[in-house]
């Protein structure tokens, strides 16, 4: 089994969802998941915002304000929609995810937006995911969504029951998502990183330490001994803006989730509006792999 931080195309097709994890363990920690948004204009015209990121060094990418039943990826509108994410596989040789958000009935003091039908977590999401050639969903909440805890338990099962043997299952929350009782250091317990590894997370994910209040790598890290101890993977994510910050900040972020534990490390899409700015990507990646590793990756063809 080749460790995913070396792994060619031909490999990554051929893999099982349990083969996959396995080869994610197997990197130490030195896995890059670079998000993206194909409904903005791509920041080159004519090339998408997951080419791009993956030219920068990113190993998997991961697809935020996707709709499974609407599917846009500008760059790509002479592809059927239904074709997307298998297209995007095939020009960069990469695994593929979608962000899902489990919005419940949560009130919140903040004003909130209202979800499409096709970027709900849950059974029938999850399974058009599948359909569409995703290989992970990640069940997780954008700013004002009123995504908590407690809905994220409950699609994890509900996927779990409908796909769980197909799709990698992640989960957890970057930043509050406008539920004011899991703002900074109360954004996860101990207990529902239990919760949701029992109902069927396969990932749970973290925010990076400095990226929000309160989260030091030193939480972050008592965080991951507890999911690494139930056999689980983490991904530290940076999803409060910092993806567009300037490379010294990126190292250092790079530097503590590296000292965490963590498997994955996760760049948000707001450095530029629909992904991290690609030089910042690069510098994550040289500092927690260096430049060999991350070269080897950038250079790598899609026709391996």
């Amino acid at each position: 089994m080749k460790r995913l931080l070396d792994c060619d195309r031909s490999d990554l097709e051929a893999m099982t969802k349990a083969e996959l994890l396995t080869a994610i363990r197997a990197s130490e920690g030195r896995v890059i998941v670079s998000e993206v948004i194909g409904a903005f204009q791509p920041l080159l015209h004519s090339v998408t915002n997951a080419e791009v990121a993956c030219a920068f060094g990113a190993d998997i990418l991961l697809l935020n304000m996707f709709d499974v039943f609407e599917p846009v990826v500008n760059g790509l509108t002479a592809v059927a929609p239904e074709e997307r994410i298998r297209e995007l596989k095939r020009l960069t040789g990469r695994i593929v995810g979608v962000n899902l958000e489990p919005v419940a009935d949560e009130s919140s003091p903040v004003e909130t937006v209202s979800l499409s039908r096709g970027r709900r977590a849950n059974a029938e999401t999850a399974r058009r995911a599948c359909e569409l050639g995703a290989d992970f969903v990640m069940l997780t909440g954008n700013p004002a969504t009123a995504v908590s805890n407690r809905g994220i338990l409950k699609a994890i099962a509900a996927i779990r029951e409908a796909v769980g043997d197909r799709l990698i299952i992640g989960a957890g929350k970057m930043h509050a998502a406008g539920i004011m009782t899991e703002l900074g250091e109360d954004i996860i317990t101990q207990e529902e990183l239990g919760q949701f590894r029992a109902a069927g997370a396969d990932i749970i994910l973290l925010p990076a330490p400095g990226t929000v209040p309160g989260i030091t790598p030193e939480a972050v890290r008592e965080l991951v001994r507890t999911v690494h101890r139930s056999g689980g993977l983490t991904m530290t994510a940076i999803g409060t803006s910092q993806e567009g910050a300037d490379e010294q900040t990126i190292r250092q972020i790079a530097l503590m989730c590296k000292m965490t534990g963590t498997d994955l490390h996760h760049l948000g899409d707001a450095g530029f509006p629909g992904m991290a700015v690609p030089e910042n990507i690069m510098s994550y990646s040289i500092a927690i792999r260096g430049k060999r590793h991350t070269y080897a990756r950038m250079a790598r063809s899609v026709n391996r």
